[in-house]
């Protein structure tokens, strides 16, 4: 046989593959478009704007429908009723997550938003309990948003009404609030370490929400070998770490376990708490 025929045979095999996975498993799953072999429904998504996209297909499957990135079956709610009644009413039933390769590797499976299982409900936990004691709901919360709220008036201020962005300006606002819950500190918005940071975050969501990580999502173990903006991802969020580890390391040097400042300081505690 000959390495042409053996190419053919083996596509050939890998498409009658994906048309049966594909198959078995739209028969459990809501309506959809069909998808074509191996791409999916990509053909029918504008990479561009796939939220309007979306929005499309939702007026001829429902309000909740399956749509497939390559191989990778996606169910889809659209509409405030759809979302409320499986993340409200049925929360429990949908408080797992699925996997999210770009997000496994950079956290390695912890955090709160892409963890999942007894780690996630561990994690989720301590964490509610920890703003509560911080505050979050209470007074004192209501007190840093408002001095926020000033600092954001007064910087507004500074345009001297001319035409502006406020984009940015108005993503530093609620930033520096959970910064003051974290680090126990508000930043300047001209801060260099600040608006690092913050162009960190925006850069990787920007990233995450583009076509390339939906192909890498689908095939991370072949692309992991490949150059492509997931690798800018890891490393901002390496960035990141680094900075919080060193935060993490000047709390450790002055950590009061009866007077803890902020959130860094009642993780402190708990890692001791575990450790004994």
């Amino acid at each position: 046989m000959g390495p042409v025929a053996l190419l053919v045979l083996c596509l050939s095999c890998l498409l009658l593959l994906s048309l049966w996975i594909q198959s078995s498993g739209r028969r459990k799953l809501p309506p959809g478009p069909t998808p074509l072999p191996i791409i999916g429904n990509l053909l029918q998504l504008d990479v561009k704007n796939i939220s309007k996209s979306l929005s499309n297909l939702s007026k001829i499957y429902g309000p909740v429908f399956t749509v497939y990135f390559g191989m990778k079956p996606m169910v889809v709610l659209h509409g405030y009723e759809a979302i409320k009644e499986a993340l409200i009413d049925k929360g429990k039933e949908f408080s797992g997550r699925g996997s999210f390769p770009v997000a496994e590797k950079a956290n390695q499976g912890f955090g709160i938003l892409f963890s999942s299982g007894k780690r996630w409900k561990e994690i989720r936990r301590f964490s509610l309990m920890t703003l509560r004691n911080l505050g979050v709901g209470k007074r004192n919360i209501e007190d840093r948003v408002q001095e926020e709220a000033r600092c954001l008036v007064e910087e507004l201020r500074k345009t001297n009404a001319s035409p502006c962005d406020p984009t940015f300006i108005l993503g530093c606002a609620p930033c520096n609030v959970i910064c003051s819950i974290i680090f126990q500190k508000r930043f300047d918005y001209k801060d260099k370490v600040f608006l690092n940071i913050m162009e960190r975050f925006n850069e990787n969501v920007k990233i995450l929400s583009s076509p390339w990580i939906q192909i890498y999502n689908n095939c991370p173990a072949l692309l992991d070998y490949f150059p492509g903006s997931q690798n800018k991802i890891f490393k901002n969020v390496d960035f990141i770490k680094s900075y919080v580890t060193e935060k993490t390391k000047e709390h450790q040097a002055s950590l009061d376990i009866h007077n803890p400042r902020d959130f860094i300081d009642y993780f402190l505690i708990k890692m001791e708490q575990v450790k004994c």
